[in-house]
Protein backbone atom coordinates (compact mmCIF):
# COMPACT_ATOMS: atom_id res chain seq x y z
CA UNK A 1 0.00 0.00 0.00
CA UNK A 2 2.93 2.45 0.96
CA UNK A 3 4.50 1.68 -2.30
CA UNK A 4 1.47 2.33 -4.15
CA UNK A 5 0.98 5.75 -2.72
CA UNK A 6 4.52 6.61 -3.21
CA UNK A 7 4.53 5.40 -7.08
CA UNK A 8 1.31 7.90 -7.24
CA UNK A 9 3.02 10.81 -5.65
CA UNK A 10 6.16 10.42 -8.12
CA UNK A 11 4.00 10.24 -10.65
CA UNK A 12 2.12 13.73 -9.65
CA UNK A 13 5.15 15.27 -9.12
CA UNK A 14 6.35 14.49 -12.67
CA UNK A 15 3.30 15.79 -13.99
CA UNK A 16 3.55 18.60 -12.25
CA UNK A 17 6.81 19.11 -13.90
CA UNK A 18 6.49 18.84 -17.16
CA UNK A 19 3.65 21.14 -17.31
CA UNK A 20 5.71 23.56 -15.66
CA UNK A 21 8.41 23.14 -18.83
CA UNK A 22 5.69 22.93 -21.37
CA UNK A 23 2.74 25.07 -21.99
CA UNK A 24 0.52 25.63 -24.56
CA UNK A 25 -2.64 28.68 -25.29
CA UNK A 26 -5.07 28.99 -27.17
CA UNK A 27 -6.09 32.85 -27.83
CA UNK A 28 -8.09 34.82 -30.91
CA UNK A 29 -9.85 37.58 -31.81
CA UNK A 30 -13.12 38.59 -33.02
CA UNK A 31 -13.88 41.58 -34.74
CA UNK A 32 -16.55 42.28 -37.30
CA UNK A 33 -18.80 45.21 -37.46
CA UNK A 34 -21.20 47.37 -40.49
CA UNK A 35 -18.81 49.44 -42.87
CA UNK A 36 -19.74 51.42 -46.30
CA UNK A 37 -16.87 52.28 -48.89
CA UNK A 38 -17.24 54.62 -51.94
CA UNK A 39 -14.41 54.81 -54.80
CA UNK A 40 -15.38 57.68 -57.24
CA UNK A 41 -13.70 59.53 -59.75
CA UNK A 42 -11.78 59.21 -63.47
CA UNK A 43 -14.21 56.04 -64.92
CA UNK A 44 -14.86 54.64 -60.96
CA UNK A 45 -17.83 55.02 -59.67
CA UNK A 46 -18.47 52.49 -57.30
CA UNK A 47 -19.84 52.35 -53.35
CA UNK A 48 -20.68 49.49 -51.09
CA UNK A 49 -22.43 48.80 -47.65
CA UNK A 50 -22.55 45.98 -45.39
CA UNK A 51 -20.90 43.72 -42.76
CA UNK A 52 -17.22 44.03 -42.05
CA UNK A 53 -14.46 41.85 -41.17
CA UNK A 54 -11.29 42.36 -39.13
CA UNK A 55 -11.40 45.98 -39.24
CA UNK A 56 -9.43 47.12 -35.52
CA UNK A 57 -7.58 43.51 -35.64
CA UNK A 58 -7.85 40.80 -38.09
CA UNK A 59 -10.27 38.15 -36.77
CA UNK A 60 -8.24 35.01 -35.90
CA UNK A 61 -7.41 32.13 -33.63
CA UNK A 62 -4.40 31.01 -32.77
CA UNK A 63 -1.76 28.57 -30.52
CA UNK A 64 1.17 29.42 -29.26
CA UNK A 65 3.47 27.35 -27.07
CA UNK A 66 6.75 26.82 -25.40
CA UNK A 67 9.01 24.07 -23.97
CA UNK A 68 12.16 24.58 -21.42
CA UNK A 69 15.17 23.16 -22.95
CA UNK A 70 17.06 23.73 -20.00
CA UNK A 71 20.04 26.54 -19.54
CA UNK A 72 17.54 29.53 -20.57
CA UNK A 73 16.54 27.86 -23.93
CA UNK A 74 13.26 27.13 -24.79
CA UNK A 75 11.41 25.69 -28.01
CA UNK A 76 8.97 27.95 -29.31
CA UNK A 77 5.92 28.23 -31.96
CA UNK A 78 2.76 29.51 -33.31
CA UNK A 79 0.58 28.55 -35.32
CA UNK A 80 -2.64 31.14 -36.49
CA UNK A 81 -5.37 30.96 -38.66
CA UNK A 82 -7.52 34.23 -39.65
CA UNK A 83 -10.70 34.26 -40.55
CA UNK A 84 -13.62 36.05 -41.82
CA UNK A 85 -16.06 36.52 -39.25
CA UNK A 86 -18.92 37.32 -41.47
CA UNK A 87 -19.23 34.22 -43.06
CA UNK A 88 -17.00 31.77 -41.35
CA UNK A 89 -14.30 31.42 -44.59
CA UNK A 90 -10.31 30.94 -43.91
CA UNK A 91 -8.62 34.40 -44.70
CA UNK A 92 -4.80 35.08 -46.73
CA UNK A 93 -5.52 32.96 -49.50
CA UNK A 94 -7.70 30.17 -47.93
CA UNK A 95 -4.38 29.39 -45.99
CA UNK A 96 -4.52 27.04 -42.82
CA UNK A 97 -2.90 29.22 -40.56
CA UNK A 98 -2.35 31.89 -42.86
CA UNK A 99 -1.58 34.37 -39.73
CA UNK A 100 1.76 32.57 -39.16
CA UNK A 101 3.15 29.30 -39.25
CA UNK A 102 6.42 29.47 -37.21
CA UNK A 103 9.05 26.81 -34.86
CA UNK A 104 12.05 28.31 -33.24
CA UNK A 105 14.18 28.94 -30.20
CA UNK A 106 14.11 31.44 -28.14
CA UNK A 107 16.75 32.25 -25.04
CA UNK A 108 16.54 35.54 -23.19
CA UNK A 109 20.61 35.55 -23.43
CA UNK A 110 21.00 35.24 -27.52
CA UNK A 111 17.15 36.33 -28.87
CA UNK A 112 14.81 34.48 -31.42
CA UNK A 113 15.43 32.26 -34.25
CA UNK A 114 11.82 31.60 -36.18
CA UNK A 115 11.04 29.52 -39.17
CA UNK A 116 7.76 29.54 -41.15
CA UNK A 117 5.45 31.74 -42.13
CA UNK A 118 5.85 35.52 -40.85
CA UNK A 119 5.54 39.17 -41.13
CA UNK A 120 8.26 41.04 -42.26
CA UNK A 121 10.52 43.08 -39.61
CA UNK A 122 8.90 46.53 -40.56
CA UNK A 123 5.12 45.35 -39.90
CA UNK A 124 6.50 44.10 -36.76
CA UNK A 125 8.58 47.48 -36.02
CA UNK A 126 5.89 49.89 -37.14
CA UNK A 127 3.26 48.65 -36.14
CA UNK A 128 3.33 50.16 -32.36
CA UNK A 129 4.29 54.03 -33.70
CA UNK A 130 0.80 53.74 -36.04
CA UNK A 131 -1.83 55.30 -34.47
CA UNK A 132 -4.03 52.83 -35.64
CA UNK A 133 -2.11 49.75 -34.53
CA UNK A 134 -1.63 48.67 -38.40
CA UNK A 135 -5.28 48.15 -38.48
CA UNK A 136 -8.16 50.03 -39.95
CA UNK A 137 -7.75 49.42 -43.41
CA UNK A 138 -7.34 52.31 -45.40
CA UNK A 139 -6.37 54.69 -42.38
CA UNK A 140 -3.57 52.48 -41.25
CA UNK A 141 0.13 52.91 -41.94
CA UNK A 142 0.39 50.88 -44.64
CA UNK A 143 -1.91 52.64 -47.12
CA UNK A 144 1.59 55.19 -47.93
CA UNK A 145 4.52 52.93 -46.60
CA UNK A 146 3.74 49.53 -48.30
CA UNK A 147 6.38 47.27 -46.44
CA UNK A 148 4.79 48.11 -42.98
CA UNK A 149 1.30 46.67 -44.12
CA UNK A 150 1.14 43.28 -42.43
CA UNK A 151 3.64 41.89 -44.86
CA UNK A 152 3.50 38.35 -44.63
CA UNK A 153 5.79 36.16 -46.32
CA UNK A 154 6.09 31.95 -46.43
CA UNK A 155 9.27 30.13 -46.26
CA UNK A 156 10.92 33.18 -43.91
CA UNK A 157 14.08 32.40 -41.72
CA UNK A 158 14.48 35.83 -38.75
CA UNK A 159 16.46 36.06 -36.34
CA UNK A 160 15.94 38.50 -33.33
CA UNK A 161 18.07 40.09 -31.00
CA UNK A 162 17.03 40.53 -27.39
CA UNK A 163 16.38 44.10 -26.00
CA UNK A 164 19.79 45.61 -24.47
CA UNK A 165 18.97 48.51 -23.16
CA UNK A 166 15.80 49.68 -25.09
CA UNK A 167 17.71 48.36 -28.53
CA UNK A 168 16.50 45.73 -30.77
CA UNK A 169 17.66 44.19 -33.97
CA UNK A 170 15.68 41.89 -36.42
CA UNK A 171 16.69 40.19 -39.65
CA UNK A 172 14.98 37.76 -41.89
CA UNK A 173 15.13 36.46 -45.55
CA UNK A 174 12.30 34.31 -47.52
CA UNK A 175 13.37 31.66 -49.88
CA UNK A 176 9.52 32.08 -51.97
CA UNK A 177 7.58 34.51 -50.60
CA UNK A 178 4.34 32.94 -51.55
CA UNK A 179 3.86 29.65 -52.40
CA UNK A 180 0.03 30.00 -53.04
CA UNK A 181 0.00 31.48 -56.15
CA UNK A 182 -0.12 35.56 -57.11
CA UNK A 183 2.83 37.13 -58.21
CA UNK A 184 5.40 34.40 -57.04
CA UNK A 185 6.53 31.08 -59.44
CA UNK A 186 7.11 28.44 -57.10
CA UNK A 187 10.06 26.40 -59.11
CA UNK A 188 13.06 23.80 -58.44
CA UNK A 189 15.28 26.44 -58.16
CA UNK A 190 15.99 29.42 -55.47
CA UNK A 191 15.91 32.15 -59.07
CA UNK A 192 12.64 30.56 -59.85
CA UNK A 193 11.05 32.45 -56.52
CA UNK A 194 10.36 35.67 -55.85
CA UNK A 195 12.37 35.91 -52.48
CA UNK A 196 12.55 38.28 -49.68
CA UNK A 197 14.81 40.26 -47.60
CA UNK A 198 13.64 41.96 -44.27
CA UNK A 199 15.37 44.20 -41.33
CA UNK A 200 15.75 46.30 -39.29
CA UNK A 201 17.01 48.16 -35.78
CA UNK A 202 14.47 49.74 -33.18
CA UNK A 203 14.99 51.68 -29.70
CA UNK A 204 12.10 51.40 -27.22
CA UNK A 205 12.54 53.09 -23.80
CA UNK A 206 9.73 54.74 -21.77
CA UNK A 207 7.61 57.14 -23.90
CA UNK A 208 9.66 56.93 -26.72
CA UNK A 209 9.85 54.07 -29.32
CA UNK A 210 12.20 54.27 -32.96
CA UNK A 211 12.38 52.41 -35.77
CA UNK A 212 14.57 51.66 -38.76
CA UNK A 213 13.87 49.22 -41.60
CA UNK A 214 14.62 47.79 -45.08
CA UNK A 215 12.84 45.55 -46.89
CA UNK A 216 14.00 44.33 -50.60
CA UNK A 217 12.37 41.55 -53.26
CA UNK A 218 14.28 39.67 -56.11
CA UNK A 219 12.06 38.97 -58.67
CA UNK A 220 11.88 35.22 -60.52
CA UNK A 221 13.34 34.16 -63.64
CA UNK A 222 9.70 33.74 -64.73
CA UNK A 223 8.53 37.09 -64.19
CA UNK A 224 8.49 39.27 -67.62
CA UNK A 225 11.74 41.27 -68.44
CA UNK A 226 10.56 44.43 -66.71
CA UNK A 227 9.51 43.11 -63.64
CA UNK A 228 12.95 40.88 -63.46
CA UNK A 229 14.78 44.31 -64.57
CA UNK A 230 12.98 45.87 -60.54
CA UNK A 231 14.19 44.98 -57.51
CA UNK A 232 11.86 46.80 -55.35
CA UNK A 233 12.84 48.34 -51.91
CA UNK A 234 11.98 50.46 -49.05
CA UNK A 235 13.28 52.33 -46.52
CA UNK A 236 11.73 53.35 -43.28
CA UNK A 237 11.99 55.72 -40.31
CA UNK A 238 9.18 56.20 -37.52
CA UNK A 239 9.06 57.41 -34.28
CA UNK A 240 6.69 58.30 -31.60
CA UNK A 241 6.74 59.87 -28.26
CA UNK A 242 4.01 59.50 -25.45
CA UNK A 243 3.26 62.70 -23.66
CA UNK A 244 0.84 61.05 -21.65
CA UNK A 245 -1.80 63.50 -22.42
CA UNK A 246 -0.86 63.00 -26.51
CA UNK A 247 1.04 60.42 -28.26
CA UNK A 248 2.56 62.02 -31.15
CA UNK A 249 3.87 59.36 -34.11
CA UNK A 250 6.18 60.61 -37.13
CA UNK A 251 7.13 57.90 -40.21
CA UNK A 252 8.69 58.42 -43.48
CA UNK A 253 9.60 55.61 -46.20
CA UNK A 254 11.15 55.46 -49.61
CA UNK A 255 10.05 52.93 -51.68
CA UNK A 256 11.63 52.19 -55.42
CA UNK A 257 11.27 50.04 -58.09
CA UNK A 258 7.66 48.87 -56.90
CA UNK A 259 5.12 48.61 -54.13
CA UNK A 260 4.48 45.77 -51.14
CA UNK A 261 1.87 43.20 -51.25
CA UNK A 262 0.61 43.45 -47.46
CA UNK A 263 -2.80 42.93 -45.76
CA UNK A 264 -6.72 43.81 -48.36
CA UNK A 265 -7.32 47.16 -48.73
CA UNK A 266 -9.91 47.63 -51.39
CA UNK A 267 -8.85 49.35 -54.31
CA UNK A 268 -9.85 50.46 -57.82
CA UNK A 269 -7.91 47.77 -59.42
CA UNK A 270 -7.80 44.59 -57.77
CA UNK A 271 -3.97 44.03 -57.84
CA UNK A 272 -3.12 47.70 -57.35
CA UNK A 273 -2.13 48.48 -53.10
CA UNK A 274 -2.71 44.69 -52.23
CA UNK A 275 -0.20 42.76 -53.96
CA UNK A 276 3.54 42.83 -54.78
CA UNK A 277 4.02 45.23 -57.77
CA UNK A 278 7.35 45.07 -59.72
CA UNK A 279 7.61 48.39 -61.39
CA UNK A 280 11.35 49.16 -63.01
CA UNK A 281 12.23 52.83 -62.31
CA UNK A 282 9.20 53.64 -60.00
CA UNK A 283 9.78 56.22 -56.79
CA UNK A 284 7.82 57.17 -53.86
CA UNK A 285 7.97 59.62 -50.63
CA UNK A 286 6.11 58.61 -48.18
CA UNK A 287 4.83 60.66 -44.85
CA UNK A 288 2.79 59.19 -41.84
CA UNK A 289 1.50 62.37 -38.89
CA UNK A 290 -0.20 60.89 -36.04
CA UNK A 291 -1.76 61.75 -32.74
CA UNK A 292 -3.45 59.73 -29.82
CA UNK A 293 -5.06 60.58 -26.93
CA UNK A 294 -6.54 59.20 -23.87
CA UNK A 295 -10.28 60.14 -23.46
CA UNK A 296 -11.45 59.43 -19.67
CA UNK A 297 -10.27 55.99 -18.13
CA UNK A 298 -11.94 53.74 -21.20
CA UNK A 299 -12.13 55.75 -24.57
CA UNK A 300 -9.13 56.78 -27.06
CA UNK A 301 -9.36 59.54 -29.81
CA UNK A 302 -6.61 59.16 -32.64
CA UNK A 303 -6.08 60.04 -36.58
CA UNK A 304 -3.39 60.73 -38.82
CA UNK A 305 -2.20 62.00 -42.12
CA UNK A 306 -0.66 60.34 -44.78
CA UNK A 307 0.87 61.40 -47.99
CA UNK A 308 2.69 59.39 -51.02
CA UNK A 309 4.51 60.96 -53.36
CA UNK A 310 5.09 59.05 -56.35
CA UNK A 311 7.70 59.92 -59.08
CA UNK A 312 6.25 58.75 -62.22
CA UNK A 313 2.84 56.79 -63.51
CA UNK A 314 4.91 53.20 -63.63
CA UNK A 315 2.82 51.73 -60.61
CA UNK A 316 -0.72 52.47 -61.64
CA UNK A 317 -1.09 54.42 -64.31
CA UNK A 318 -1.06 58.15 -62.19
CA UNK A 319 1.40 60.24 -60.43
CA UNK A 320 -0.60 62.73 -58.31
CA UNK A 321 0.07 62.68 -54.58
CA UNK A 322 -1.97 60.99 -52.37
CA UNK A 323 -3.46 62.21 -49.32
CA UNK A 324 -4.88 60.16 -46.93
CA UNK A 325 -6.81 61.62 -43.78
CA UNK A 326 -8.09 59.27 -41.12
CA UNK A 327 -10.08 59.71 -37.76
CA UNK A 328 -10.86 56.93 -35.31
CA UNK A 329 -12.33 56.09 -31.97
CA UNK A 330 -12.67 53.22 -29.62
CA UNK A 331 -14.50 52.79 -26.33
CA UNK A 332 -13.52 49.34 -23.74
CA UNK A 333 -16.61 48.16 -22.72
CA UNK A 334 -14.25 45.56 -20.28
CA UNK A 335 -10.49 44.50 -21.13
CA UNK A 336 -11.18 41.70 -23.75
CA UNK A 337 -14.22 44.06 -25.55
CA UNK A 338 -14.47 47.29 -26.95
CA UNK A 339 -16.31 48.91 -29.53
CA UNK A 340 -15.16 51.44 -32.00
CA UNK A 341 -15.55 53.84 -35.20
CA UNK A 342 -13.33 54.95 -37.63
CA UNK A 343 -13.31 57.10 -41.20
CA UNK A 344 -11.01 57.56 -44.05
CA UNK A 345 -10.99 59.70 -46.56
CA UNK A 346 -8.41 59.49 -49.82
CA UNK A 347 -7.50 62.10 -52.25
CA UNK A 348 -6.00 61.41 -55.49
CA UNK A 349 -6.48 57.83 -54.73
CA UNK A 350 -4.04 55.11 -56.28
CA UNK A 351 -2.26 58.22 -57.85
CA UNK A 352 -5.27 58.53 -60.18
CA UNK A 353 -6.22 61.91 -60.97
CA UNK A 354 -9.15 63.14 -58.54
CA UNK A 355 -10.27 59.40 -57.64
CA UNK A 356 -11.62 59.82 -54.10
CA UNK A 357 -12.08 56.91 -51.68
CA UNK A 358 -13.74 57.05 -48.64
CA UNK A 359 -14.59 54.30 -45.92
CA UNK A 360 -16.31 54.18 -42.61
CA UNK A 361 -17.21 51.81 -40.14
CA UNK A 362 -18.20 50.97 -36.91
CA UNK A 363 -17.77 47.14 -35.03
CA UNK A 364 -16.78 45.36 -32.10
CA UNK A 365 -13.98 43.50 -30.91
CA UNK A 366 -13.62 40.85 -28.54
CA UNK A 367 -10.08 38.65 -27.31
CA UNK A 368 -10.01 35.65 -25.99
Amino acid sequence: MKKTLLAAALLAGFAGVAQAETSVTLYGIIDTGIGYNKVKGDGFDGSRIGMINGVQNGSRWGLRGTEDLGDGLQAVFQLESGFDSGNGKSAQGGRLFGRQATIGLQSDSWGRLDFGRQTNITSKYFGSIDPFGAGFGQANIGMGISAANTVRWDNMVMYQTPSFSGFQFGVGYSFSVDDNGGDDRVGFRTADNVRGITTGLRYVNGPLNVALSYDQLNASNGQVQDEVDATPRSYGIGASYDFEVVKLSLAYARTTDGWFGGQGINGVDGSVLTSNVFADGFKANSYMVGLSAPIGGASKLFGSWQMVDPSNDKLTGGEEKMNVFSLGYTYDLSKRTNLYAYGSYAKNYAFIDDVKSTAVGVGIRHRF
